[in-house]
């Protein structure tokens, strides 16, 4: 093998020879985001060699195939991710020496790729980052936003939503597909007839067809050898189409309709406050299944050349409820377009879908409304309407004399169609993502399906990436382990549990606070250069705002959701405000508080929440009483990349949602495993890793059990009043959100005032918890003065988070969902496409002769 200089200076001359012929540039004269976007050619060139033969491995005949289905991911930047997944940061720093460039600066020439919202599509990143390193044949499907979710700005506490413009510069890890491009259609006028076996079948007239492009990414499987796998993330468009734009309602001057097609790609999760929005939404989620499926279904006969296989061959996972259509899709697509009939076509559907619900808020489970279903997806309207009346006779003949059950279960009632009823009958499993959630899904939620089909309930706990988010996001604390237990844990977590034999030495809790100190300080240097990050007074970011690395960095960043529950950390921070006013030595620690996430564009109570905790941010920081021992701030516009720095430097992480709530979680988990303790109720995954790293080493829980929660709303004998009346700090803080003494003008007021009110039903238990809460984060406080006891325990609980890697969630899927196997590319193949490379490597064109 080339040692590591011969092998830097062959990617010298291939960054330069992509300089000259990509960009028109020298390397003297290229700029930063010039040469990244040539390193990242020249880097690709191994990884599409593995693509191709990947692609080509697939293509075996009796092999069985996962296509994962989400309206979201959030795979961040990709350089740096697909450096550590091919083992080659050592190459690219090399290189980077050799060209006078920096590995920071190159890689933020990257833009976060804007396709995703919160853990729904960080945990699908973090799935196909698992199937990729695990080798399972499989593919991802999603949509190509052009504004992303939206980039936020806060402005005087004010979130305020602008477009998310991560395609502004080309993205070199991507890959246009026109030859694959399919089309889609809405509206239009069913005409029913027969096909073959006698089944009604509908063709459509006067219809709209939307042209789907699709672009692909790589997605590389980590590796120490050259047979690594690449798996295609499919993501769909409709902005390149020119026939998606209504030209001729352009013209006559209908410039919204004219450009409803060509935006179905705009923006994930549109506001659907507005009749539009929930248009767009319904066309967005019924694009993304048919573009995919007529995609599988093309896939499928390249290789074969009748139906007898699909059901063997196709997995299709339905990740949440948004692209649940894909099930009267599919019974329409082979029924009408491949003549098979109705009963082939639904024991197909079952056969191949799996369905993952992640949430258990009855108000977050889908529903659309029947006129509207009919209006853009007539054929499919009617297809729904006789599943349902087929699954609404089975249900009569397993309950009889039990309509309220009927009714219950039924996908349509009250014009409402259910979009998770419907993806559980068509699918052969249901899986929750913690055992708490699947223990409501099974008790509460659908118990009624449960009760029908108690062997289509699976568990499958969440997991996270530890490539992306311990190898590659905190190499300090990487090096650390290494140290001591070696690098096993990269591809099997469960190895972490080793660390535990270290947890007690003390020159590996002088080592491990040594590695904290610096991630904090990382932390601290980002939040003084970027402007992201407010704290309430509109000035930027001095050394002297800082409390300093020796601070507890206390840290919630997650999507904004009263159920997430940051109002509560902001009132024990007013808690913590009025306790120094009183006595400013009562507190002999220093807290630094901070806040990250994105409120949805029409969730207006989340947004008073934010502007509660931007008021709150300014009243402690320009306090001098309270500023040496209490500091808040905001992240701006909070993502993956941010997220990549804040959570090593964080030392506790708040897990505070209303027990019973959270389906699972996976911040927690990235938390932990980077050192932080987490403060926590008893729910989601939290559960599971109290579990695992033991009640001893699990010093921070507190809050109503998911069980008494549930009980309080069954019995409604939940008083908030009761509780603000009779416990003094609770009233404190509570009034101060309508005496004005937070607000510097009306709208504030206004805002804060709508926060007070939700305390009235306080739904999500905020006021009963928060004494509980309050009384463990003095148990915090005692803890972070013995730092070497914080380390014992931080390094327990790392010990402990060995099974949430992603990778023992995939493998379970594949076990308990799939029943899929490992394909790691084939050798013949591999060697096929790298001697086609080799030999065409260094075709030049001859200079010309005179």
């Amino acid at each position: 093998m080339d040692s590591l200089e011969a092998q830097a200076d062959s990617v010298v001359q291939k960054v330069r020879h992509y300089l000259i012929t990509m960009m028109g540039r020298t390397a003297d004269e290229a700029n930063d985001e010039e040469f990244y976007r040539a390193f990242s050619a020249a880097l690709r060139e191994e990884v599409m060699i593995n693509w191709t033969a990947t692609a080509h491995t697939f293509k075996k005949p009796g092999l069985r195939k996962l296509y994962y289905l989400s309206m979201e991911y959030m795979p961040g930047r990709l350089f740096g991710n697909n450096i550590t997944n091919i083992s080659a940061m050592d190459l690219v720093k090399t290189v980077l020496k050799k060209s006078g460039r920096d590995f920071q600066t190159i890689a933020h020439m990257e833009q976060d790729i804007g396709i995703g919202n919160g853990g729904l599509g960080r945990l699908a990143s973090c799935f196909m980052d698992s199937l990729a390193t695990l080798q399972y044949p499989a593919m991802g499907y999603g949509m190509r936003y052009q504004y992303g979710i939206f980039e936020q700005e806060l402005i005087c506490g004010v979130q305020v939503e602008r477009p998310d413009c991560w395609l502004l510069t080309p993205n070199p890890w991507e890959f246009r597909r026109d030859c694959s491009a399919v089309s889609v259609r809405f509206a239009g006028k069913p005409i029913s007839r027969k096909n073959s076996h006698g089944d009604e079948v509908f063709d459509l007239i006067d219809y709209e067809e939307v042209r789907a492009l699709p672009y692909d990414l790589p997605i590389i499987g980590y590796s120490v050898d050259p047979n690594f796998s690449v798996l295609t993330l499919r993501l769909w468009s409709t902005k390149e189409s020119p026939r998606n734009f209504g030209l001729q309602k352009f013209n006559a001057g209908d410039f919204g309709q004219a450009s409803e097609n060509t935006s179905l790609t705009d923006v994930l999760y549109p506001n659907d406050n507005h009749e539009a929005g929930k248009r767009v939404r319904l066309k967005q989620e019924f694009l993304l299944v048919s573009a995919s499926l007529q995609d599988i279904v093309n896939q499928y006969k390249e290789v074969y050349s009748d139906w007898s296989s699909f059901a063997d061959v196709v997995r299709i996972q339905i990740n949440d409820t948004h692209p649940a259509l894909i099930i009267p899709e599919m019974i329409h697509l082979l029924t009408k377009e491949h003549n098979l009939s109705w009963k082939e076509a639904w024991e197909t559907v079952r056969t191949c879908c799996g369905y993952t619900n992640h949430t258990v808020l009855k108000e977050a489970l889908e529903e659309w409304n029947a006129e509207r279903m009919f209006e853009l997806l007539p054929r499919h309207f009617f297809i729904i309407e006789r599943l349902n009346l087929e699954f609404c006779s089975a249900v009569r003949k397993t309950f009889p004399n039990d309509e309220e059950k009927v009714r219950r279960m039924s996908f349509i009632e009250g014009g409402q169609i259910k979009m998770a009823n419907l993806a559980i009958y068509g699918s052969h499993k249901v899986n929750g993502v913690a055992a708490l959630h699947t223990e409501i899904l099974k008790t509460s939620l659908f118990k009624d399906f449960f009760e029908m089909y108690p062997d289509k309930f699976v568990n499958v706990t969440n997991g996270i990436t530890q490539r992306r988010w311990l190898l590659y996001c905190n190499p300090l604390l990487t090096e650390f382990l290494e140290k001591r237990i070696g690098n096993g844990w990269i591809t099997n977590f469960e190895e972490i549990s080793r660390i535990a034999d270290y947890a007690g030495d003390l020159e590996s809790q002088k080592e491990f606070l040594a590695i904290k100190k610096k991630n904090k300080e990382r932390l601290l240097k980002m939040v003084q250069e970027d402007a992201d990050f407010h704290h309430g007074t509109g000035e930027k970011y001095a050394e002297e705002n800082f409390l300093g690395s020796d601070a507890l960095f206390d840290v919630q960043i997650k999507r904004i959701h009263e159920y997430k529950r940051q109002l509560m950390k902001a009132l024990h921070l007013l808690m913590l405000y009025f306790e120094i006013k009183e006595n400013p030595e009562s507190h002999r620690i220093k807290r630094f508080a901070i806040f990250g996430g994105k409120a949805a564009p029409g969730y207006q109570i989340a947004k008073a929440i934010i502007r509660f905790i931007y008021c709150l941010s300014r009243k402690i920081n320009r306090d001098p009483d309270v500023g040496k021992k209490l500091k808040v701030i905001y992240v701006e516009n909070y993502n993956v990349s941010k997220a990549e720095v804040i959570i090593p430097g964080t030392d506790l992480s708040e897990q505070i949602s209303t027990a019973g709530m959270e389906a699972s979680g996976t911040g927690n988990m990235k938390f932990s495993i980077n050192g932080a303790l987490t403060i926590a109720t008893d729910d989601g995954a939290n559960v599971e890793m109290r579990e695992n790293v033991t009640n001893e080493w699990w010093p921070f829980l507190f809050g109503a059990s998911s069980r008494d929660n549930l009980e309080m709303r069954r019995s409604r004998s939940y008083n908030p009043q009761e509780i603000y009346a009779n416990i003094p700090q609770i009233k404190q803080v509570v009034d101060a959100l309508q005496d004005r003494s937070l607000v510097e003008n009306d709208a504030e007021h206004k805002a804060l005032m709508a926060v007070h009110n939700s305390l009235n039903s306080d739904r999500f238990f905020v006021l009963n918890d928060l004494m509980s809460y309050y009384n463990t984060q003095k148990k915090v406080e005692a803890l972070y003065q013995e730092p070497h006891r914080w380390a014992e325990f931080a390094l327990h609980n790392m010990a402990g988070m060995g099974s949430f890697s992603a990778d023992v969630s995939i493998k379970n899927y594949a076990e308990k969902i799939w029943d899929l196997k490992p394909c790691p590319p084939d050798s013949e193949e591999l060697n096929q496409v790298r001697k086609e490379y080799s030999e065409h490597d260094r075709c030049r064109i001859a200079p010309r002769e005179d």
